[in-house]
């Protein structure tokens, strides 16, 4: 699909199952460092389910199985001697609801890297909070009330006070699920904007079911429908030209 773009993930013959519900089948698919590719399709397809498996998220339910690959970095997150946590740490998650901590701002942001060890108290862990506050968009909003509970600010400052919280803990990858649909028009822009300039940095996989907003921030979409890959391509070949007829069928509105 991509010459030059080098590959973050490679996801090989990915299967799911909710107990004997087969929610995911065959999945196969390269994601791109430092691009933004953005999972769409009708609610119900996939979409969410597939983006928990690029971080193990869906290994805290207890009736899921799951075969096949994700291989980042040329390892295989699934292997035995691949610890779960460490995969969190490196492919961050920010959900559809802001969800901060019921914790100041400040702490919003410390509080893992201090657990994990990645800053000591004092001075590194104040830069690191500005530092990630600052790539979230939010510092000078919030520069003079940190102590304040991260409860207090706006949705779009919440969400953003997630992403600062997520990018904290210096991850390579950010799955974002429907970031922006609890949201009004403003702070959606905001996110949006804010995600063009975290792809300098970060590989960033998204789901939305807004297809104005894939257009906008995606280099490459991926149309999920009933638990399949129906078509994958760069974001301008989904829209304008999908080889599909599902998916013109649901970019044009005729289902979903």
């Amino acid at each position: 699909m991509s010459k030059d773009n080098k590959v973050k993930i490679k996801v090989d013959e990915l299967n799911l199952w909710y107990g004997d519900n087969h929610a995911l089948h065959n999945i196969t698919a390269d994601l791109y460092e430092n691009k933004i590719t953005a999972l769409i399709g009708p609610s119900g397809c996939g979409k969410s389910t597939f983006l928990r498996c690029l971080n193990r998220m869906n290994d805290l339910i207890n009736i899921v199985k799951i075969d096949g690959e994700v291989v980042i970095d040329k390892k295989n997150i699934y292997d035995k001697d691949v610890d779960e946590v460490s995969v969190r740490k490196r492919v961050g998650m920010v959900f559809q609801q802001p969800n901060p901590f019921p914790k100041s701002i400040y702490d919003n942001v410390a509080y893992a890297p201090l657990k994990h060890g990645i800053v000591r108290k004092g001075k590194e862990c104040d830069e690191l909070v500005e530092t990630s506050l600052r790539k979230s968009g939010l510092w000078d909003e919030v520069k003079d009330k940190l102590n304040q509970p991260g409860t207090s600010l706006s949705g779009g400052q919440q969400q953003r006070l997630c992403i600062a919280r997520t990018i904290a803990v210096k991850p390579e990858v950010i799955l974002m699920d429907e970031p922006t649909s609890a949201l009004d028009p403003i702070s959606t822009e905001k996110i949006e904007a804010l995600m063009l300039e975290l792809k300098k940095d970060y590989t960033i996989i998204t789901v939305t079911h807004n297809m104005q907003q894939a257009a906008r921030v995606a280099d490459y979409t991926a149309f999920f429908h009933l638990g399949k890959l129906i078509e994958y391509d760069e974001t301008e070949t989904i829209f304008v030209n999908p080889n599909n007829k599902k998916t013109e069928d649901y970019i044009t509105g005729r289902f979903g």
